[in-house]
């Protein structure tokens, strides 16, 4: 509540500044500059902040909204507003074609490919003649509303400002929804996302050309308040300030966006004035200062200076509702019992020289509990590897419900109704618990425009919305977590952050539920809760495939036991035989004494 009176009392003096006659121009062209730079930047906290994806590049696709309206309003005479959709279109465009090549890289590669196009972009804009080459176009054409010229900066501070306000609300808004939390999840690494079938390649280029139209828009504004365009302001070095801009405001938040770009604003203007009173004009000072300045602030504050500013401010105390009812998502149809479900036959995986899984055969029948055991490397999670397509198989196949399956992508795999857990946990530490379960849920929305990105921007998914929560809220509760779903995931204890990746797996409505070490640090207990559980699961029909150290829970809550040493299947049968086999005693338990 606090955090929205705070919001509130911004927007408010954002409408006022304008009516006051006593703010100097000079004031109202700084703001409506910082507004334009908060719109790239917005793009950048999705993009970089959010999705993991590091950009210098964008200041590249604001020359691209700019020269486009640019062209067309000089030389063809189109009203300014009709070039709008044609800026975002091409800045999209652009952003889906170099997206598609160089989102393929990762790390340090990405960063060095956006800088290479950026400097490409703006020597492009530099050289052609129809562009103006570095001298530009001008006399561009005012907008109009109504048919009155806007031409005083108050009234461009309006526009500039109405549009911050509504993207910062669709960035809010697609944040809030399955689509967001796809694009967060891309920040702990692609496995996960994949496992729970979202398309992690076709989501990094959703937010690459997101961020892309968002700069492009930026530049359609920048283009009709500059009324002329030269390649300048769209070079390297503004793509470098964006990035500033976001990681100072807080790059993971769609508020520090404008905080960063108006912190970053303010300063090198008071550089620019101040610096050469004291220092003289003799040398350039600024970029020295500024960087120190820049350096302390990150020193200080690496998070950025929003998420310090709402710790001032923290939200109500009040007790939080969980997710609101909703109808249910449909479940996925169990096969009947006992009807063959999963068959690996002579899989084989080799790791160069090395044979992590040795020509290993098994099944797993429908509605039963087998448990995957052996010593350390024995090949049990390279195994759940090559059942879920994370490893592809050296040789032989992997069956599901009679389809052959090995080969198949990942995400391919998680739609026919596999859920798994890890060996190392892997959730979203920044996340919620109830948000990192709810990621689980994302193949069992409805596709089309009220789950789509669009919708979740538009906030036409909040009934969908409401069915995820709701659902990944009752996974929740099922496992004993329901008092920690509002806590950060990366608060929870080992233990618990395992019985979470359960929850976020049963999310998914599986047939076949694999899971890896799930005891793994808990206490007694814990485990004769989890137990129970398996055996619910199992009367419900849901068909488990375990992987355990843990002897005395293994023996307790499976049908039957597939054994493994160095990639190699030592036996198989019900757990009293397996307690009873000379070679598995020998092998892993111990030997027969």
């Amino acid at each position: 509540m606090r955090s929205r009176l705070v919001l509130g009392a911004f927007v408010v003096a954002l409408a006022a500044l304008p009516l006051i006659p006593a703010i100097p121009e000079f004031w109202i062209t700084l703001l409506n500059y910082i507004g334009l730079y908060s719109i790239v930047t917005f793009g950048l906290v999705l993009l970089t902040g959010v999705a993991g994806l590091t950009s210098f590049g964008q200041a590249a696709f604001v020359g691209i909204g700019a020269y486009a309206t640019a062209v067309l309003t000089t030389v063809y005479g189109v009203s300014p507003w009709l070039t709008l959709p044609v800026a975002l279109v091409l800045s999209g465009l652009a952003a889906w074609l170099i997206g598609a090549i160089t989102l393929r890289l990762s790390g340090h590669y990405l960063s060095l490919s956006t800088l290479a196009w950026g400097i490409s972009l703006y020597y492009l804009f530099g050289n052609i003649e129809w562009l103006g080459q570095h001298n530009g176009l001008n006399g561009l054409p005012p907008l109009r509303i109504g048919g009155h010229p806007v031409s005083s900066g108050r009234e461009y501070y309006a526009i500039i400002w109405i549009v911050v306000l509504i993207v910062a609300w669709g960035m809010v808004n697609l944040l809030d929804s399955r689509p967001g939390r796809a694009i967060r999840a891309l920040k702990g690494g692609t496995l996960v996302a994949e496992a729970f079938g979202i398309n992690t390649a076709r989501m990094k280029i959703v937010v690459f050309v997101i961020a892309a139209m968002l700069a492009g828009l930026s530049g359609w504004l920048y283009a009709h308040l500059q009324r002329a365009v030269s390649p300048g302001p769209f070079d390297i070095d503004a793509g470098i300030e964006y990035l500033f801009m976001a990681v100072v405001g807080g790059s993971g938040h769609v508020w520090g966006a404008v905080l960063g770009a108006g912190v970053l604003t303010i300063i090198q203007n008071i550089l620019q004035d101040v610096l050469p009173r004291l220092l003289g004009t003799s040398g350039d000072f600024q970029l020295i200062v500024f960087g120190i300045l820049l350096v302390v602030l990150l020193q200080t504050m690496r998070d950025g200076l929003w998420p310090f500013l709402r710790r001032l401010v923290p939200p109500g105390s009040g007790p939080r509702a969980a997710a609101d009812a909703a109808p249910p998502l449909p479940r996925r149809p169990m096969p009947p019992p006992d009807t063959p479900l999963l068959q690996v036959t002579a899989a084989r995986k080799e790791f160069g020289g090395l044979i992590a899984v040795n020509d290993i055969s098994f099944d797993v029948r429908a509605g039963e509990i087998v448990g995957l055991i052996g010593p350390n490397g024995a090949g049990k999670s390279t195994t759940f590897n090559l059942i879920t397509g994370v490893a592809p198989v050296t040789a032989g196949e992997v069956r599901f419900a009679g389809a052959r399956i090995d080969g198949l992508p990942v995400r391919r795999i998680a739609r026919l109704g596999i859920g798994r857990t890890f060996q190392h946990v892997r959730l979203l530490p920044g996340m919620s618990v109830l948000e990192n379960v709810a990621i689980g849920a994302s193949l069992r929305a409805p596709s089309g425009l009220r789950g789509g990105v669009l919708g979740a921007i538009l906030r036409l998914d909040r009934a969908v919305e409401r069915q995820l929560l709701h659902e990944a809220a009752g996974q929740l509760q099922r496992v004993g977590l329901g008092a920690e779903m509002h806590l950060l995931a990366g608060n929870l204890a080992l233990g618990q952050q395992r019985i979470l990746e359960i929850a976020r797996a049963l999310c998914l409505s599986p047939v076949l539920l694999l899971l890896d070490e799930p005891a793994a640090g808990l206490r007694h207990k814990e485990k004769q809760a989890l137990a129970d559980l398996l055996r619910r699961l199992r009367a419900e029909g849901v068909t488990i495939l375990l992987v355990e150290h843990d002897m005395d829970f293994v023996m307790g809550v499976t049908d039957r036991l597939v054994v493994m040493d160095f990639g190699t299947k030592l036996a198989e049968g019900i757990p009293a035989e397996i307690q009873a086999n000379p070679v598995v005693l020998e092998a892993y338990l111990g030997g027969v004494e």
